[in-house]
């Protein structure tokens, strides 16, 4: 046989071959894909195929575990603004509501356009580009206001202050979303890395991990290096936070160790995909002790953090125990980049080399999660947990000079009561509850948090003992 004759074969038969085994691979779209168009035909209704389409793409997706999750268009963009640290609108940040109603500002960030027009906390969105707020639903509402960078909006404004209604015409302008935050803001929105009665321990939370968060973490931490403002002990506050970017856990554990395994990912079969180490050279000195709080909903990359410091011997944790969730997710563009599926393609693995995890045959006494140190678990009822955070919802809404004047006498006590609320008639018992819950954190607001807050009072006292410690002497947090 001709040497090109042979060629040919070989070239004709490898080709062969792997047709099979993309076809065997995919053997099952052609069914889907039968599926669909006989939805679309026979149905007693009309469907559109994008609506079939996204929901196989859902229920191919739900079938994997509970974070591989497959994102529309429609909300893809939103995900990649919250994980680009910024999105685009007015600088507001809106009261969450379960049903259509008047949009409740409660916070116009300073220098943005909303501010600058002179919106203010407590004032109503009351109608958008025309239509009105209260027949429509607010991931819409909210969906109206955002737009591209440049382009305007009409809104209507209805003043708590003023009791008036004023029309608005707004240009769209990129708002950073804030992921580095304090104790309290100040007037010019800077936020203040300390705690207000105790301004030698530095206060810092983290409620997300996304591209700004390690430029904003550095940032509060050169704070402490200005003369006069330095502290003795630091509290990282990652409470609440669901995680994010592996990135920004690795370079925020980064800025406070010298050297060491700070995370490793595993793949299938226990594959090491990825390692990352600290290089040389911190934002904080190692003598200042610090304390790491997490919850039940600390997750992620804020358990990577945890996780690491603890192991490290850098940071005591206290707190509950986090939530463990410990899976890699990679974010695969689809649709030329309209929509995206997040994959789960390995675990996260802490210095020690115990799983972050908690898979579904997890027992409560296996090492997954982040464990507070010996000594400074504190649980919370879900009441003083709701409190806990509704009282910080206020405080960070409380301007920082109100938080540094003397207490009043009410305001020193503990066990104040809460404010009485009046209870229209007829309104539901659950109603009533909220109400008053809320009315007692507002009344908390400006109070010490090492005293309202169970858990941060723990925190706050190891630092305390750590310090007198270390001096010799009393500590003057």
């Amino acid at each position: 046989m001709p040497r090109r004759n042979l060629i040919l074969l070989i070239v004709a038969a490898a080709a062969s071959w792997l047709c099979y085994e993309r076809a065997a691979r995919n053997r099952f779209a052609g069914s889907v894909a039968e599926a669909m168009n006989t939805i679309a035909s026979r149905y007693i209704n009309e469907v559109e195929p994008r609506v079939l389409f996204e929901g196989a793409m859902k229920g191919m997706v739900a079938k994997l575990d509970a974070y591989s999750v497959y994102t529309p268009p429609e909300e893809y963009d939103q995900f990649q603004q919250q994980m680009d640290g910024e999105i685009t609108g007015i600088g507001v940040m809106i009261e969450p509501a379960d049903e259509p109603g008047p949009l409740k500002v409660i916070e116009a960030l300073p220098g943005k356009p909303a501010f600058q027009a002179g919106i203010r906390a407590g004032d109503f969105i009351v109608a958008i580009n025309g239509k009105e707020t209260k027949d429509l639903p607010q991931r819409e509402a909210i969906g109206m206001i955002r737009g591209k960078v440049g382009t305007k909006v009409k809104v209507r404004i209805r003043h708590s202050e003023r009791e008036e209604v004023a029309d608005y015409e707004l240009e769209r302008a990129k708002i950073p979303v804030e992921s580095v935050v304090g104790d309290g803001r100040r007037k010019d929105g800077a936020w203040e890395f300390r705690l207000a009665s105790h301004p030698r321990i530095g206060y810092v939370r983290i409620v997300n991990f996304g591209e700004r968060t390690s430029a904003e973490f550095e940032k509060a931490l050169a704070s402490y290096r200005r003369p006069g403002e330095e502290i003795d002990g630091l509290i990282l506050d990652l409470r609440y936070n669901p995680g994010g970017l592996l990135t920004a856990a690795t370079e925020v554990c980064d800025a406070l160790l010298d050297e060491g395994l700070i995370v490793t990912t595993r793949g299938r079969g226990g594959a090491l995909l990825e390692k990352h180490e600290a290089t040389p050279g911190t934002e904080l000195p190692a003598t200042i002790p610090i304390v790491v709080l997490v919850d039940r909903l600390s997750a992620s990359a804020s358990e990577i953090v945890a996780a690491c410091l603890q192991d490290h011997g850098r940071a005591a944790i206290a707190g509950q125990r986090s939530w463990g969730k410990g899976t890699v997710q990679n974010v695969i563009a689809l649709e030329g980049g309209k929509s995206a599926m997040r994959l789960t393609i390995g675990s996260y693995h802490r210095p020690s080399g115990k799983e972050i995890h908690k898979w579904k045959k997890s027992q409560e006494q296996d090492d997954w999660g982040v464990r507070p140190d010996p000594g400074l678990e504190v649980a919370l009822t879900n009441r003083q947990n709701d409190l806990v955070a509704l009282t910080r919802h206020h405080r960070d809404l409380t301007p920082w000079e109100e938080l540094t004047q003397e207490p009043t006498p009410d305001q020193e006590s503990v066990a104040t009561p809460p404010i009485p609320v009046p209870q229209p008639e007829g309104e539901s018992e659950t109603a009533r509850k909220s109400a008053a819950l809320n009315a007692e954190a507002a009344a908390s607001a400006k109070r010490d948090p090492t005293e309202t807050d169970p858990q941060l009072r723990k925190a706050f006292e190891y630092l305390k003992r750590q310090i007198d410690q270390r001096s010799g002497q009393p500590g003057k947090a």
